[in-house]
């Protein structure tokens, strides 16, 4: 989700402080980035400095960012459990990992469905170390992590039909939850709105729920 932070606030770390004059005419002062070289290892957001440039995919654009987090339970579609990160490219699986463990210690038989992007032998060796069988996509482009031993189950192709449902969740977090551009800074107070707007997502889903299982 984008941060609350303009890129113009995202300057090297190196520098003092502002003295630049103030802006006049209610505007922010003209900044020119062509040719210029950003990090977050040499740069970062003035104003939302927990915000990190992130990159969603090849040829995107870079805006300063956080990573939210949620992990659905399969049958109902409700999220269990959520958290905020700041950007980074190994921040998904970390987050994954550290939301199923404690499941993991008190259930038997616990499945992960995720998408491509979780397909790294790394993570697929940890989530067998816990016991979870990783019901994660297979990155065809390269050597998969996931072999025979888990998609030879019915219920690895189950979980890959049902996984999809977790962007309804997202997507109505974005549009209707305010969370595409949340008018907060700092991880502490996004983290706790995006866990709210998680909250009220569930909230919208089990009337329907409900009606499913009426007599």
């Amino acid at each position: 989700m984008e941060a609350w932070a303009s890129l113009k606030s995202f300057r090297p770390k190196a520098e003092g402080p502002d003295d630049r004059p103030p802006p006049t005419g209610g505007r922010n002062p003209d900044a020119e980035f062509r040719g210029e070289t950003r990090s977050n290892a040499t740069h970062a957001s003035t104003t939302g400095p927990d915000a990190k440039l992130y990159r969603k995919g090849p040829g995107m654009e870079a805006k300063l960012c956080f990573i939210g987090h949620a992990l659905m339970e399969n049958r109902s579609g409700l999220l269990v459990d959520t958290c905020l990160t700041q950007a980074g490219g190994h921040a998904e699986r970390v987050a994954a990992l550290a939301m199923i463990e404690p499941r993991a210690e008190r259930t038997q038989g616990v499945t992960l469905g995720a998408d491509r992007g979780f397909d790294a032998t790394d993570f697929v060796n940890e989530l067998r170390t816990l016991n979870v069988r990783p019901h994660v996509a297979q990155n065809t482009t390269r050597r998969s992590a996931i072999d025979g031993r888990t998609t030879r189950h019915p219920g690895y192709d189950v979980s890959q039909r049902v996984r999809k449902r977790i962007e309804e969740a997202f997507g109505w977090m974005k549009s209707i939850g305010g969370m595409r551009r949340p008018m907060l800074r700092g991880l502490p107070r996004v983290g706790f709105a995006f866990t709210l707007a998680a909250a009220a997502y569930n909230l919208v889903r089990l009337p329907k729920l409900l009606a499913e299982v009426a007599p």
